[in-house]
């Protein structure tokens, strides 16, 4: 991999990441700016404190802003945090 590709990663990465967390702070109603999530924060339990009904909403979120279906096989952990959602996102992105 060549420098400018590695850098395009790291910036497609970066706008997937802000996408994702002003998306989700818009669609859940979070009371926060995107720089007061970090990106391991915990979306369910102790982190976010998101239920099951926000990880509905969050399905429908990357069905409509990144065309990705999510499928019963996939790995769950993507709804984990912000990192692994977005590690999620451009793996299914790259298999397109």
């Amino acid at each position: 991999m060549n420098e400018n590709s590695a850098l395009e990663k790291i910036e497609q990465r970066k706008l997937i990441l802000n996408k994702v967390k002003c998306g989700l702070i818009e669609r859940l109603n979070l009371n926060r700016k995107p720089n007061q999530i970090d990106d391991d924060t915990p979306l369910f339990s102790t982190g976010l404190r998101l239920d099951s009904v926000d990880a509905t909403e969050i399905l429908v979120f990357i069905n409509d802003e990144f065309d990705i279906q999510v499928s019963e096989g996939d790995d769950p952990s993507y709804m984990r945090n912000i990192n692994n959602m977005v590690s999620f996102i451009l793996m299914k992105k790259s298999f397109k």
